[in-house]
């Protein structure tokens, strides 16, 4: 089978990009390439070369493994984007990628993009735990290995943050100006995060440097959103049949999607909004109430879905004691927020359960739980804290945080065992190790794991004690049974 590459004829049907690009210069450098990033950033950049041109073609970094790139760069960097839902799919070849780069197998190469005249603006998604976050101070954790190996090596990095610091002593040295450094994940403030991180760095590895950087470098926050589950082997499949090529480099998506963007660019931008980005003074409000609504939300429910026996999102939403959790926790949430510019609360709960529902999403609930350490404070235990301090109902943070806690275990409840998937898998081990399967010293112990519960919580006799009482239901009477008895409440 031929595969997918710029002689690609497509049906008349088929989507294309409508925009030289061969002739346009690479603007972007995108560290972390991944189906997120295809599905979200390169579509809004594909139609902004549609609508506008301009040099925004993308060279797109990946950190760790060349799988990304073998599947992109035999394609000329196209890739067919499938978007679903009940009433069918629909396909299109996006364009806006250029290469990949492998960062393990050509560190130069990388450093290279980055300090391109070309290059303007330097976007990531790298997950939480790529930017060597210390969750206690908030800055940067100088005692994690790869970050550690940076700064005695700062010349050879590994680590994003530690790529963006040398590309811009090397760009200040050859007399370049900055770039705008663009935090694409679910962190909150993700501008303000990446701003210190890459302070702290630069003042521990290039004294001096820092000073430039504040005045040559913006660091914008971002507010992302569209459900991508992973490839399978049917989305191969799927993209074969419609346009009679092979696309190993092919994602899947739902029709939503959303980015709210800090219009703090320090030497232009593509023109994103003709692909419905929104430019706001203060991304904040949006960001948090997709962190508490929906990625909340969502971690309650993969937790509790995985261990139930449902391993889709769709499956949760099928079963009608677990979407009325579902349906709790959002407006638990909503109650915990400020008003937001533009939205009415309601009715984004009410589009979130409707994209959750979508029978043509395979959203996997295990995939979701993956992180859980790096992703509770901002989904879960911050809205929990509000609640409390604002005399809410707490029951539907305790449920979600007991499923957690469960789920820490590693056992489901067949007996058999699963990678947590969690930077802190070891040491969560070992406190479930411990403590077993007593609710009270499960919940004691994980809630004392350093730097990851606010003592507004772990100090609050009335949550500790919805948590453990949860958590005892999910222990002795199984998960299923510990959903339908909440649904009641």
């Amino acid at each position: 089978m031929t595969r997918l590459s710029r002689e690609f004829k497509a049906p008349e049907d088929i989507t294309t990009p409508a925009y030289d690009r061969a002739g346009a210069g690479r603007g972007i450098v995108h560290l972390g390439v991944g189906a997120f990033h295809k599905a979200h950033q390169a579509v809004y950049t594909d139609e902004a070369l549609a609508a506008g041109g301009g040099d925004w073609m993308t060279t797109g970094v990946s950190l760790r493994s060349g799988d990304v790139a073998a599947g992109l760069n035999p394609q000329d960097g196209l890739y067919t984007l499938i978007t679903r839902d009940g009433s069918g799919d629909s396909f299109r070849v996006v364009g806006s990628i250029g290469e990949v780069l492998v960062a393990p197998q050509d560190p130069e190469a990388v450093l290279k993009a980055l300090t391109s005249p070309a290059t303007r603006i330097v976007s990531l998604t790298i997950t939480e735990k790529g930017y060597g976050l210390d969750p206690k101070s908030g800055g940067l954790d100088t005692a994690r290995e790869d970050v550690a190996g940076d700064l005695d090596n700062p010349e050879n990095p590994r680590t994003a943050v530690g790529f963006i610091v040398e590309a811009l002593r090397l760009r200040r040295e050859s007399g370049l100006g900055g770039f705008t450094a663009l935090s694409c994940d679910n962190l909150p403030s993700n501008g303000h995060v990446l701003r210190r991180l890459v302070h702290d760095y630069a003042r521990a590895a290039r004294p001096g440097l820092s000073d430039w950087i504040g005045d040559h470098v913006t660091f914008p926050s971002t507010m992302v959103d569209r459900i991508t589950p992973a490839s399978t082997d049917r989305t191969y499949a799927d993209v074969e049949a419609a346009l009679g090529v092979e696309d190993l480099a092919a994602v899947e998506t739902e029709p939503f999607t959303q980015w709210v963007v800090e219009d703090d660019f320090v030497a232009g931008r593509p023109a994103w909004e003709k692909g419905g980005a929104i430019f706001a003074d203060d991304v904040a409000p949006y960001e948090k109430m997709k962190l508490r609504m929906l990625n909340g939300a969502h971690s309650m429910l993969a937790y509790s879905g995985f261990l139930a026996g449902r391993p889709l999102v769709r499956d949760v939403m099928a079963d009608a004691d677990h979407a009325k959790l579902v349906a709790r926790h959002m407006k638990a949430a909503a109650a915990t927020l400020d008003p937001v510019p533009g939205i009415d609360l309601g009715d984004y709960a009410d589009d979130l359960q409707t994209r959750f529902a979508n029978p043509a999403m395979a959203h996997q609930t295990y995939q979701i739980a993956m992180d859980g350490t790096q992703k509770l404070p901002q989904r879960l235990l911050e809205a929990a804290v509000t609640a409390v301090e604002r005399r809410q109902p707490i029951d539907a943070f305790a449920f979600a945080v007991a499923a957690w806690m469960r789920y820490c275990l590693g056992v489901a409840e067949d007996g058999s065992s699963y990678a947590l998937r969690d930077p802190r898998e070891t040491e969560i081990a070992a406190v479930a190790g411990e403590a077993g399967r007593d609710p009270g010293r499960l919940a004691g112990k994980l809630t004392e794991l350093p730097g990851l519960f606010p003592a507004a919580l772990s100090g609050h006799a009335e949550w500790r004690n919805a948590v453990k009482e949860r958590l005892s239901t999910m222990l002795t009477d199984g998960m299923r049974t510990a959903i339908a008895r909440e649904a009641q409440e």
